[in-house]
């Protein structure tokens, strides 16, 4: 039986270039397409959290394109980490992380895709923070694609609905194979790849009103991303030996809202249709059997060749990570009371605590979650994500105190711990937002992730000076115990 976290624990924390680094038109880079995504001034919680809200049109992204500044577009600026990124690092060592996750933009290496020679200013930004990184002695463990793509792509193939856009993303993680294959110590070639079922936009840049068939749309986006992910681990292995490449799901679990047979039948599928469809095809290389139910009654009939097939089969990833943020319940009752979730509506479980933002706190839920994923998959796991939003106040003194975000990290790390102790392999944990940015799924900065605060409000005016909270110490002092002071 092992006890506590093991030694050469990675500790870390995540973030993503579209979150943090603004620059969003600088040094060569294109328009991506999170750099389209608005939120105009004045909108109520509840407006931001609606799908209206949400959801990318054709309206929308024409406006986003002809708006040549910042305007209302919160990740155009981000943390402005961009200019501050070796103050960041700095403050990542005093911490004592040992790993540090982060993204490349697919637009500041090819701006618009399909160019044909990369962007060498992109390709010198990325390096100089890699080596600052390694010159700390913090670990890598780099993001290809985090949601945003050059929009470009969108405009001009259709986003992921277009098979050539797999070669461009194939020759786009090959460029930063050759360039920082000596320095990247994991890779991941696509965040939360579930997020085209839960954010179409976002997962496999789809706008809803370009689809006769939209439902059909999203799943051949999906099996694109499925093939482009095959290919990349067997590029990674045949240029990079012995670096591993994950795969990576938003996590949703869930817990049957009642012993009653159809409460439970409900939890089966949602677990299979929201989680396990991703990683299964990502871990065993083949489609689920289960899966074709749900495809005959969404009306998908995907084009899947032989070749397909063969490469889905051969290159299984090497270990699997997630986000986890909160847990849901699922019933077939329709009146079952809701709340906030990652970029989605879940069901509430009456038995938990919410965040501000109706998140609800679990982390029994996350040890389950993890021994769930080593038992199916007998491969290593990292949570990639896992995080608490709320609001944050600056003293005059420039202290922070957040308590509730120590109390929530305390939890998680406990929950890990005992999944450890339960047999998982669990080999790092990269809390998100260690340093604040523009949230992704209401795009405010006002919901702060951090242990290092950002002087920056939603509209992008501030200082954009760096803080430490009272969460950062309690962060050094458990990466410096591993995992075991927690008080």
């Amino acid at each position: 039986m092992n006890h506590g976290f093991p030694e050469g624990f990675l500790w870390g924390g995540a973030t993503a270039a579209s979150q943090v680094e603004g620059a969003w038109n600088r040094d060569g880079k294109g328009l991506d397409t999170q750099d389209c995504r608005s939120m105009p001034a004045g909108l109520t919680r509840e407006q931001k959290n609606s799908w209206e809200f949400k959801e990318m049109t054709s309206e929308k992204l024409a406006a986003a394109i002809a708006c040549k500044d910042e305007g209302t577009y919160p990740f155009r600026w981000g943390s402005r980490e961009f200019d501050r990124w070796e103050e960041d690092l700095d403050l990542f060592a005093e911490m004592g992380m040992k790993i540090y996750r982060l993204s490349v933009s697919w637009a500041r290496i090819f701006p618009n895709g399909d160019d044909a020679e990369p962007n060498q200013a992109g390709l010198a930004y990325y390096r100089r923070v890699f080596e600052g990184c390694k010159a700390r002695g913090i670990k890598l463990f780099v993001t290809i694609q985090h949601y945003a793509i050059p929009v470009h792509l969108v405009e001009a193939y259709g986003g992921w609905k277009n098979r050539k856009v797999i070669d461009l993303f194939v020759r786009y993680a090959k460029t930063l194979f050759e360039n920082y294959g000596d320095l990247v110590d994991y890779w991941l070639p696509f965040n939360e790849i579930n997020a085209g079922r839960f954010h179409p936009f976002n997962g496999v840049s789809l706008i809803r009103d370009r689809e006769e068939n939209f439902d059909q749309s999203v799943h051949q986006a999906l099996h694109h991303q499925f093939v482009a992910n095959a290919r990349v681990v067997a590029l990674a292995h045949e240029m990079l030996p012995g670096v591993p490449v994950g795969c990576m799901i938003a996590r949703f679990c869930h817990y049957p809202a009642t012993c009653r047979p159809e409460d439970q039948l409900q939890c089966l599928h949602d677990e299979q249709y929201t989680n396990w469809y991703y990683t299964d095809v990502m871990m065993r290389g083949y489609y689920p059997a289960y899966i074709d139910r749900y495809f005959e009654t969404m009306n998908v009939h995907l084009d899947i060749t032989d070749e397909d097939r063969e490469l889905l089969a051969a290159h299984p990833c090497d270990f699997v990570s997630f986000s986890y943020y909160f847990t849901q319940v699922s019933t077939i009752d329709e009146g079952w009371e809701k709340t906030g979730g990652n970029l989605v509506v879940a069901s509430k479980n009456p038995y938990l605590e919410t965040s501000e933002w109706g998140w609800q706190k679990d982390p029994t839920g996350l040890r389950i979650t993890l021994n769930q994923l080593y038992d199916r998959y007998h491969k290593p796991v990292f949570v990639a994500e896992n995080g608490l939003g709320a609001t944050d106040v600056l003293e005059q003194d420039g202290s922070v105190h957040d308590p509730y975000r120590i109390d929530y990290l305390r939890g998680h790390v406990q929950a890990m711990r005992d999944a450890i102790e339960d047999g998982v392999d669990l080999f790092g944990y990269t809390m998100w937002g260690i340093i604040d940015l523009v949230s992704c799924g209401s795009e405010e900065m006002t919901k702060r992730y951090g242990v290092i605060y950002v002087d920056a409000d939603d509209a992008g005016r501030g200082s954009f000076d760096r803080y430490r909270k009272d969460s950062f110490y309690w962060y050094r002092k458990c990466i410096a115990t591993n995992g075991e002071d927690l008080d």
